[in-house]
């Protein structure tokens, strides 16, 4: 019972928290003309963001395939791209439960283990991490001066002030030591009984296996090409987008880019698919291109509703997929 106290406390609080940001990025914002402005944007250019979204998803279902192949299974593109669907579906309603609910949905209709895909997805999280890595060095070597003026205001000196006004404030240090006891606390209760200890072997070996199968890998090449097609796909998702409306459509492949990288950093926030996280950097990063604040949240909202409606849509679509496919007794791929 605690553990669902635990849990449930623990998504409110994230929830809450994409819910304060969305309040905060909105809050001087009127509203009505927002909608105005998103209803009067160009559908052509949006639909082309949206092509290029999809392009990125069957990308990553067939680059997933490449990763789990060394593994000794040979899972359906259809089925792999039906799982990543519904796994970013999951993400909209619970932050990083998408990387559990993709892997669980391959294990039902492919029957691989669960704890390998897990292996395999962690290896997923790390290369998006060093391809936005990536990214950044390029908007850094274009756009150095904007970069580094968008995390000072944003990151570091926030972060700078809020240590300074930590250290000065006994409430806020106690309600930190709590937190960690409180953390510590369940890190340890979990920790108990032998029946953990074995599953934990199981698991952490399964998952040691979809790590290396990167090493294992038989076409580098056609993974290091979907690694890049994914992420020209991403950049290409808001660059089509800034000609959708009036106010960003003098914007270049420079403003792109670094809408791609801050908008990655506000999708990594822990909030349910970005929200708030995402409206707050991509505005505030399009103001250093001299976008003003109400055009900015204009795209940004834009931008985040397509591809949550294209998550939306098709997530349901992979659900109803499923759903016939074992009403019909659909024989699931045998394993290779």
């Amino acid at each position: 019972m605690n553990k669902k106290i635990f849990s449930i406390l623990k998504y409110t609080i994230l929830l809450g928290l994409g819910a304060g940001l969305l309040f905060l990025a909105f809050k001087k914002v009127n509203i009505n003309e927002t909608i105005d402005k998103i209803r009067n944007a160009d559908l052509f250019w949006v639909m082309l963001s949206v092509i290029a979204s999809l392009i990125a998803f069957l990308s990553r279902a067939i680059r997933w395939n490449l990763l789990i192949h060394p593994l000794g299974y040979k899972p359906k593109v259809m089925n792999t791209s039906t799982a990543l669907m519904i796994g970013y579906l999951a993400n909209l309603a619970i932050p990083r439960l998408g990387e559990v609910t993709r892997c669980g949905t391959l294990t039902q209709s492919e029957k691989i283990p669960f704890e390998k895909l897990i292996g395999t997805v962690i290896t997923e999280r790390i290369i998006d991490v060093l391809s936005l890595l990536v990214c950044m060095l390029l908007v850094a070597f274009f756009e150095y001066e904007r970069l580094m003026k968008f995390l000072n205001e944003n990151f570091i000196s926030a972060f700078r002030n809020n240590t300074e006004s930590a250290g000065n404030s006994p409430v806020l240090t106690i309600v930190t030591i709590l937190a960690l006891v409180v953390i510590l606390y369940f890190v340890i209760k979990s920790k108990r009984g032998k029946v953990f200890t074995t599953k934990a072997k199981v698991i952490f070996k399964g998952i040691g296996d979809g790590i290396i199968s990167v090493r294992k890998m038989k076409k580098p090449v056609l993974f290091l090409f979907h690694t890049i097609l994914i992420w020209a796909m991403y950049f290409l998702m808001s660059y089509f987008c800034f000609f959708s409306l009036d106010s960003t459509s003098h914007l270049d492949w420079h403003a792109g880019l670094f809408v791609l990288v801050v908008g990655g950093i506000g999708m990594s926030a822990p909030v349910p698919g970005g929200i708030g996280a995402y409206h707050w950097a991509v505005t505030l990063g399009l103001m250093l291109f001299g976008i003003t604040y109400d055009d900015g949240i204009t795209f940004a909202t834009l931008m985040h509703f397509s591809n949550t409606v294209v998550v939306i849509v098709f997530g349901a679509l992979s659900f109803l997929y499923l759903f016939l496919k074992q009403r019909n007794g659909t024989p699931s791929a045998d394993a290779a």
